[in-house]
């Protein structure tokens, strides 16, 4: 749909779970300038949730715009580029001054430049893959990270240069070229072994149990997997051309 076309209307259903991710943005940073660093945090993997579902409800529906994706570009900036940011930066890199905000600004950078990347490319790359690191991935595992060390009180000098480390590493993969799988090839409508909701259900209960731990495992996983297949990959043309 066109610019023009949208003043006869837009879909409403599917824009309105973007702007429940756009609302938890906001509200996760004004928790962030008010020092409530943990609902900062749950509001970020609320509207991740949000962001899951608007382009899913989109495709199910037959309601895709132009509009409804320049509207989540748009809105993944916020939740996934500023209001991390702003949460590392009020709740530990301030101590570091300077260097602290610009790691900050480093990670927001990053995710613009991911996401105007992803929106140029959308049509001509391989749906299965992901090349670097998605925004909400890097948004997740420094906001479970922080969600962590602030749920057991981790606040020393050490905490705050991984902090640092951990949020440059993640701004460097998501404007890298290292491949992601992307999980869109998966097909959530046909039928599963029964095996799948076992795990489903346990995964469910360990996220329960401590979320924070959980989720920080579970993105860093899926982080760092894209460098070791990449490492992988490369080794084994060397060994094959030796």
């Amino acid at each position: 749909m066109s610019i023009k076309d949208s003043h006869h209307g837009i879909y409403l259903l599917p824009n309105l779970f973007t702007t429940a991710s756009l609302f938890s943005a906001f509200y996760s940073i004004v928790a962030s300038l008010k020092g409530h660093y943990e609902a900062a945090v749950v509001a970020i993997f609320i509207g991740m949730i949000a962001d899951g579902l608007d382009g899913r409800i989109a495709r199910l529906t037959n309601t895709q715009t132009d509009f409804g994706a320049q509207y989540d570009s748009l809105s993944d900036m916020v939740t996934f580029g500023v209001a991390p940011s702003l949460l590392l930066y009020s709740w530990i890199l301030h101590s570091m001054g300077k260097v602290g905000w610009l790691v900050a600004f480093m990670f927001t950078a990053s995710a613009a430049l991911r996401l105007a990347r992803f929106n140029i490319h959308v049509e001509d790359q391989d749906k299965r893959f992901f090349q670097g690191l998605s925004s909400p991935t890097s948004a997740a595992v420094v906001t479970s990270f922080a969600w962590m060390c602030h749920q057991y009180e981790f606040n020393n000098g050490f905490v705050l240069i991984l902090v640092a480390i951990i949020t440059v590493i993640m701004s460097i993969l998501m404007i890298s070229n290292i491949r992601y799988y992307s999980f869109k090839d998966l097909d959530f409508k046909g039928k599963v072994p029964f095996l799948y909701l076992v795990i489903m259900v346990v995964l469910f209960i360990a996220i329960a149990a401590n979320p924070a731990v959980v989720l920080f495992l579970g993105f860093t996983t899926y982080a760092l997997s894209g460098p070791v297949h990449a490492l992988w990959h490369f080794y084994d043309n060397e060994s094959d051309d030796a």
